[in-house]
């Protein structure tokens, strides 16, 4: 499995990459520093990831912007983009869905919970692939 993370906080970064391979040692991931450098590495990529994480905040290319140009793109938008930021704020969530996000994961403050839901996205997913 191939994940793609998007984030220009270095410590997020290394905290959900440690997740992963807590996870399963197997997963590849691939992490970009800001939205510019994401779509320019997805749109120029010949295997395409598995799932897409984004965080919100980011310099350059917000991951809401990120995520618009993703949807637009023919090769990428049937890849899972999970929105991933500290914000709770519902009308905010909603607006993402509406723009195509498949999730949107609030920052967990652990990394037993951050694992657990990384863990339950990847299970659902792949049970709404089996239906």
């Amino acid at each position: 499995m191939i994940i793609f993370y998007a984030d220009d906080d270095p410590e997020d970064c290394e905290l959900f990459n440690e997740a992963l391979q807590q996870i399963d040692p197997a997963i590849k991931s691939i992490i970009a520093k800001d939205g510019r450098e994401a779509l320019a590495y997805l749109q120029n990529s010949r295997d395409l990831p598995d799932y897409i994480f984004l965080d919100i905040n980011m310099p350059l290319v917000d991951g809401k912007k990120c995520l618009i140009e993703i949807k637009k793109d023919f090769r990428l938008k049937q890849v899972p983009v999970i929105m991933y930021s500290t914000t709770s704020d519902t009308n905010e969530i909603r607006e993402y869905y509406k723009l195509g996000a498949h999730d949107f994961l609030i920052k967990p403050n652990n990394f037993s919970t951050l694992c657990d839901c990384l863990e339950s996205i990847f299970n659902l997913s792949k049970s709404r692939r089996i239906m």
